[in-house]
């Protein structure tokens, strides 16, 4: 199978610019980079894909064994990079993509010059001495209520994890991007992202990292962040002025901001 149309892979800028993938998170879809990957197109080779089983990807290529963990979207992620046979690759991941990206680094380390995690977790259950923001019983209960009523779910949790309640046309989005994913795809996406644990891999990234938080997100909090800093090998910490999960939605001009001015100190270095 032709892997850029299995992924609705996009390019957009030079294409001899340095690479510069971005990977999405639960329940969404290339979509949300709209207003952070364009700002890059002038200089990089701007990648945005979907995942298997999310947006505009091919609905024949899912695999419930395959993508039951994180393997299987590190796969896709692997696959995307090799089909354009990318090298020197900047990959921006949002939330589980954050890790994902970890494991397609470590995989392949050749391949990556460095990273972005936007709102990463390694683990989303608290553990001794971890602070994950959630206890084993709240996700055992957010996956209940996932696999019962998924678009109650989404329209319940969205607005939530977006944030900006000011702003609830940013929650209607993330609603609708949830809406469009089949309810058991979503399901098995959730389970394989709210019960994994990558806490081991972080030190093991071989690139350069900035890691963005946003303040006041329910997804992953501020420990969580200083955390994946903390046990990144080489990492920068930058807390964004913005609130929420989402902030290529919330807050797209600060988050391309942060992100090409560390790129910009790492070119000039």
């Amino acid at each position: 199978m032709d892997v850029l149309a299995r992924n609705n892979v996009t390019v957009l800028g030079p294409a001899d610019g340095q690479p510069l993938v971005f990977a999405h998170g639960f329940g969404c879809d290339q979509s949300m980079w709209r207003h952070v990957a364009p700002a890059f197109a002038d200089r990089y080779r701007v990648v945005t894909f979907d995942f298997v089983g999310g947006g505009g990807s091919d609905p024949a290529a899912y695999d419930p064994d395959k993508y039951a963990t994180l393997d299987g979207y590190r796969a896709d992620l692997l696959d995307v990079v090799r089909a354009l046979d990318l090298r020197d690759v900047v990959l921006v991941g949002h939330s589980v993509a954050a890790m994902v990206g970890a494991m397609a680094t470590i995989a392949e380390p050749d391949r990556f010059a460095s990273m972005v995690m936007v709102g990463p977790s390694p683990r989303y259950v608290d553990d001794e001495n971890y602070i994950g923001g959630f206890g084993r019983e709240d996700i055992d209960e957010l996956l209940t209520s996932l696999s019962s009523n998924y678009l109650g779910w989404s329209a319940a949790m969205a607005p939530a994890i977006v944030g900006n309640p000011d702003r609830p046309e940013l929650g209607h989005e993330l609603t609708e991007a949830f809406c469009r994913m089949d309810p058991e795809v979503a399901r098995r996406f959730a389970e394989a992202t709210f019960l994994s644990d990558n806490r081991d891999d972080l030190p093991r990234v071989p690139v350069p990292t900035l890691v963005l938080q946003c303040r006041d997100d329910i997804i992953a909090p501020m420990e969580v962040g200083e955390y994946v800093a903390e046990q990144l090998p080489d990492s920068t910490f930058v807390v964004l002025e913005a609130t929420g999960h989402c902030p290529q939605l919330s807050a797209p001009v600060l988050t391309a901001e942060a992100i090409g001015t560390w790129l910009d100190g790492r070119a000039a270095a």
